[in-house]
């Protein structure tokens, strides 16, 4: 079988590392992939520019299986593209990846099919918005409507953030019209969590549960980034959650995915809030979380191949994915200054001489050396008994990594 992976982070990294592990599989190739993907064993890196070359390669090199990292991909249509081809991708459909590249979209969807979430409102004109957080008790959030790499979201301690926000936002518009549209939500107080489940638009079957790490500085302070570490499954987040979880969250969105009859084969991620008063959505991804999924794939034993099978197939009802036993720990090897302004080309080294999988996130492969190109470069992911252990053993392999102006959080799981 031949299979393809779109995307160029350390999730793709993860994802093609996987697949390369199922003896179904004879080759992999990642578009565009990174310096990580090119060494993997059954991984071949390709440069395509868009939608179409990546359906046209596929055509030509008879891609079995197509598997999307990004949201960008798919809320430009790639699936769409890939049907009207007859090819086999992953992921759902221009509409509804809708659910995560329209924060309006998806709240008003929430509130249709009765799932858990945050009261709202939704702003197209900053005057308006401006009036209501005149009136409005804070903490609150202020979230940019479109895509915004996860750092769309601001919680506004008070009425001159909140100004501020909108400002940058609606007014400067930092993020080239996916802040135009803002949703404000009431501030929801608890611990986050992340399920990723499997969607084949008739079942939704969810993997172990995650935390991400989403702040730059130790103790969640600073910016929003990516995602600066994650571990798995999230040690708060107990059975009683998970039951809650699935009544007034998963369930509800199976039965708008079904009623709104969306296309939808692929993964959906669902950001979570655990209240005292119980679980809340506070967002979806279409797609699998990152850095949550160099977390929890490492303890998936089912083949990951035969999940997507199951997923395209439809036939998710009455599977079952079988787990390791233990925990996962990612710490993030960002480059100094991320999520601002930042220096790349630097070697790395250490990175394969160490015990931990080391995914690539921001790196290129040059002359036999790896070089660092992006914000957050490496991903260090650790099993272990429990998450002190894995915890233990991902920061004992990332002191060993070094590349010039280096920079991680030292708090991730602990």
């Amino acid at each position: 079988m031949k299979v393809m992976i779109i995307g160029s982070g350390g999730r793709e990294h993860a994802l093609a590392h996987k697949l390369s592990q199922s003896p179904d599989i004879d080759c992999i190739y990642c578009v565009p992939g990174n310096g990580g993907t090119s060494l993997e064993s059954k991984c071949l890196n390709v440069e395509l520019k868009n939608i179409e070359e990546i359906s046209t390669f596929a055509l030509e090199k008879n891609i079995d299986y197509t598997f999307v990292g990004p949201e960008a991909y798919l809320v430009q249509g790639i699936t769409d593209i890939f049907y009207q081809k007859r090819l086999k991708i992953i992921g759902p459909d221009k509409k509804a990846s809708m659910l995560e590249s329209s924060k309006a979209y998806a709240k008003e969807f929430m509130k249709k099919y009765n799932v858990r979430t945050a009261a709202y409102e939704t702003f197209s004109e900053c005057g308006k918005a401006m009036e209501y957080i005149l009136k409005a008790d804070f903490p609150l959030v202020i979230k940019a409507d479109g895509l915004a790499g996860g750092k769309g979201v601001v919680i506004a301690q008070n009425i001159e953030q909140a100004t501020e926000t909108l400002n940058f936002f609606m007014k400067e518009d930092i993020f080239n019209g996916s802040g135009k549209t803002v949703v404000i939500e009431e501030f929801l107080e608890g611990f986050e969590a992340s399920v990723l489940a499997a969607v084949d638009g008739k079942t939704i079957l969810p993997f172990i549960s995650a935390k991400d790490h989403k702040q730059v500085y130790d103790g969640s302070k600073g910016p929003n980034t990516g995602g600066m570490g994650a571990i798995a499954p999230n040690p708060l987040f107990t059975a009683e959650h998970f039951e809650d979880f699935k009544s007034n969250i998963m369930q509800p969105t199976l039965r708008g995915i079904r009623e709104e009859k969306l296309n939808y084969k692929g993964i959906i991620f669902f950001g979570l809030m655990v209240c005292a008063k119980g679980v809340y959505l506070l967002e979806y991804n279409v797609r699998m979380g990152d850095p949550e999924t160099q977390a929890v794939l490492p303890l998936m034993e089912t083949d990951f191949f035969q999940v997507i099978k199951h997923i395209y197939d439809s036939d998710l009802d009455g599977y079952e994915i079988k787990w390791k036993k233990g925990s996962s720990c990612c710490v993030v090897a960002a480059s100094l200054g991320y999520p601002g302004k930042y220096e790349t080309g630097f070697e790395i080294t250490g990175y394969n001489q160490v015990a931990s999988k080391v995914y690539s996130a921001g790196t290129v492969f040059k002359n036999g050396k790896l070089i660092s190109s992006g914000g957050r470069v490496l991903n260090v992911s650790s099993l272990g008994d429990n998450i002190l252990q894995a915890r233990q053993k991902a920061y004992l392999d990332l002191a060993k990594i070094k590349f010039e102006n280096i920079y991680y959080r030292n708090d991730i799981g602990g």
